[in-house]
């Protein structure tokens, strides 16, 4: 059941934010007992299907860009694998501060910029190769903390290439489909993979995700940027204490000064 509640949140949030809602399933799954490397494998195969349905949802409205979108997935598909091996290698400690940093950084992005609705990505040779780079670096962290990386996609689309706020969104949800999946199947072959888990989540999730569109198209971009900056808040005060648990020295300091 706690899986299932899982999905249905994760689920409306990524429709909501064009995100994967690897931000909810990690630390989900780290409290139910996975490790965070564990976490973070089987988050990304709970977001293959999740996304698939948000797609459908933004597509219908127009609100995709699919050339920007492909060019995002061949540098999310290359960032993923190098991510997937980083994963493997990385001390546990160091994936949770590296996920509290992640946190911070798309907190203030979602403070100091507000999308407009009406814009689109111009594309051009230049804009192309930018929008490549940007899946590489993207995919690098969907692979290591188990996110789709629309946490950061959908922002930067907007900041950088002019996107509005829905197309941020769809572009990023179809972006990070085929980056999961080369990413999941790297995690497989390294048995990270919670495969149970990540289905009872990505199913419940992709049924949830278009009622998170239908209410992204009523609320105003301020508005959207400012629960999402909320809801992301609320995770970084659970991710700091994690990662404070697990860091030698850091816990026993902490409870001396409490």
């Amino acid at each position: 059941m706690m899986l299932i509640g899982v999905g249905v949140l994760s689920g409306f949030l990524s429709g909501l934010f064009g995100i994967g809602g690897g931000t909810v399933i990690v630390p989900a799954l780290v409290f139910l007992g996975l490790s965070q490397r564990h976490a973070a494998a089987t988050s990304l195969a709970a977001i293959i299907p999740t996304s698939i349905t948000g797609v459908i949802s933004y597509a219908t409205g127009g609100d995709v860009d699919w050339i920007a979108a492909a060019l995002l997935a061949c540098g999310l598909i290359v960032g993923s694998q190098i991510g997937s091996w980083l994963l493997s290698r990385l001390p546990e400690v160091v994936l949770r501060w590296v996920f509290v940093v992640f946190l911070v950084f798309v907190i203030l992005s979602q403070i100091v910029f507000t999308p407009s609705r009406d814009h689109v990505i111009h594309m051009t040779i230049a804009t192309g190769a930018l929008l490549a780079l940007l899946g590489v670096g993207i995919g690098t962290l969907a692979g290591l903390l188990g996110i789709g990386g629309g946490a950061v996609m959908v922002p930067a689309l907007s900041v950088l290439f002019g996107a509005s706020d829905l197309m941020a969104r769809g572009t990023s949800l179809l972006a990070m489909f085929p980056s999961s999946i080369a990413g999941t199947v790297a995690n497989t072959r390294r048995r990270l993979v919670h495969l149970r888990n990540g289905l009872a989540i990505g199913v419940t999730a992709a049924v949830v995700a278009p009622l998170g569109t239908v209410v992204a198209g009523w609320v105003t971009p301020r508005m959207g940027a400012n629960l999402f900056a909320a809801y992301l808040g609320v995770l970084l005060v659970r991710s700091i204490w994690t990662a404070v648990k697990i860091t030698p020295g850091l816990r026993e300091r902490f409870m001396r000064e409490r």
